[in-house]
């Protein structure tokens, strides 16, 4: 069995415009390397289409927000740093994934580990798993720097990885990577794809 801490993992959340597909607005990578979770980095991003009404009530981003912001081509590099590891983490994965693929076209996406899929593989009995209702769950939001708020990328990202760690680190024995990977061990939804 491997442990999960041998992968360095880039825990990355995406707020997005509104429309479909989703353009970025907001950005979030969250490193776990060790086993322990490190600081957040995030940029703001002007889309190339206009955040909806709707979005922005979700995630408190407006037009004039993002108007001075660089354009995703302006900072992919550091992007690219902030995500170079040896997986991804995304709470509802392919959503974060989709939109970074469409931005980053020739960048090699990971191995990916959804906390969404983690979370119902690991603890079916919970009525929702949407990240609020688990972080909720797992009292996973204590000690938030001051700034960061549901629904923006420094926090959900943050919140994802305290998550993935969570299930990660069972209460009875560290998981295996081979048990995150869903795969046999020695011997076996209620989340629309949205973004906003």
């Amino acid at each position: 069995m491997t442990d999960w801490t041998s992968l360095d993992y880039a825990v990355v959340d995406v707020e997005g415009n509104g429309h479909r597909p989703p353009d970025m607005v907001e950005l979030a990578v969250v490193p776990i390397v060790g086993g322990m979770i490190g600081e957040p980095v995030s940029w703001l991003v002007r889309p190339g289409q206009p955040i909806t009404p709707m979005a922005q009530r979700v995630h408190g981003i407006s037009n004039e927000s993002v108007s001075t912001a660089p354009r995703f081509e302006d900072i992919k590099d550091d992007v690219l740093r902030a995500l170079n590891a040896s997986a991804l983490v995304a709470h509802n994965a392919h959503v974060d994934v989709n939109v970074l693929q469409r931005k980053l076209v020739d960048w090699q996406c990971p191995e990916v580990f959804d906390t969404l899929k983690l979370s119902r593989r690991f603890v079916p009995d919970r009525m929702s798993h949407r990240l609020g209702a688990l972080a909720e769950a797992f009292q996973l939001t204590a000690d938030v720097p001051d700034g960061l708020r549901p629904h923006r990328a420094g926090y959900d990202a943050l919140v994802a990885a305290r998550l993935f760690v969570h299930l990660a680190s069972s209460p009875d024995a560290p998981r295996s990577l081979e048990e995150l990977r869903g795969l046999p061990v020695a011997g076996g939804g209620d989340e629309a794809a949205t973004l906003f």
